[in-house]
């Protein structure tokens, strides 16, 4: 298992113009605005500041880069967030499509869902983009510290029934349940390579 605690952060980038180049294999995670991937990414690395959690939804307007042990984790932005100005959301949009559809060591994708508002439709979006290109996907349901054991069970079985094939957990960056789980994922694909 890497030491996440060895991430550093590399670079921004506002267009394909500003990706750098590759090297190893990358994680990418995201989510809908304000569902917790700042907060999952830091428990994940144990870096409490890596990624900036903010009050304000949208916050994350360019796709940040980190180096890690084995690879690279990669921040895409926060989407759905209402108050955002369309000109910014198609901007936005082109940079995640750029990034998703031409970028080579890819080898996953992190999806954070709040588990109290899961399958969003730009969720749907993504795990429809990500089952056409053939890219393991694995689901993030944060913020289970909300529910309790009873209403998580109670979120997670139509989750398990829409999604029969979908690689999907509870986790809480709070609380940290399941955050051994999703280490273990973003450590499996960035050994991938290594087992090609």
């Amino acid at each position: 298992m890497p030491d996440f605690r060895n991430t550093t952060f590399l670079t921004s980038a506002a267009d394909a113009k500003g990706f750098p180049a590759p090297a190893g294999p990358e994680v990418a995670f995201a989510g809908r605005s304000n569902a917790g991937k700042s907060s999952a990414m830091n428990t994940i690395t144990g870096l409490k500041g890596l990624a900036r959690t903010s009050k304000t939804p949208g916050r994350t307007q360019l796709i940040n880069f980190f180096d890690t042990p084995g690879g690279r984790l990669v921040d895409l932005p926060g989407y759905g967030y209402a108050k955002v100005p369309e000109s910014i959301k198609a901007r936005w949009r082109l940079l995640m499509e750029a990034y998703l559809n031409e970028r080579e060591p890819l080898a996953g994708l992190m999806l954070i869902m709040d588990i109290r508002h899961p399958l969003k439709p730009f969720d749907e979006q993504m795990l429809a983009w990500a089952e056409h290109s053939e890219l393991p996907v694995h689901i993030l349901l944060t913020k289970a510290d909300k529910l309790t054991r009873n209403h998580q069970n109670q979120a997670l079985a139509p989750l398990r029934r829409q999604l029969p094939d979908a690689s999907l957990q509870l986790f809480s960056a709070v609380t940290g349940q399941g955050v051994d789980e999703a280490r273990s994922q973003v450590a499996r694909w960035l050994d991938s390579e290594d087992e090609s």
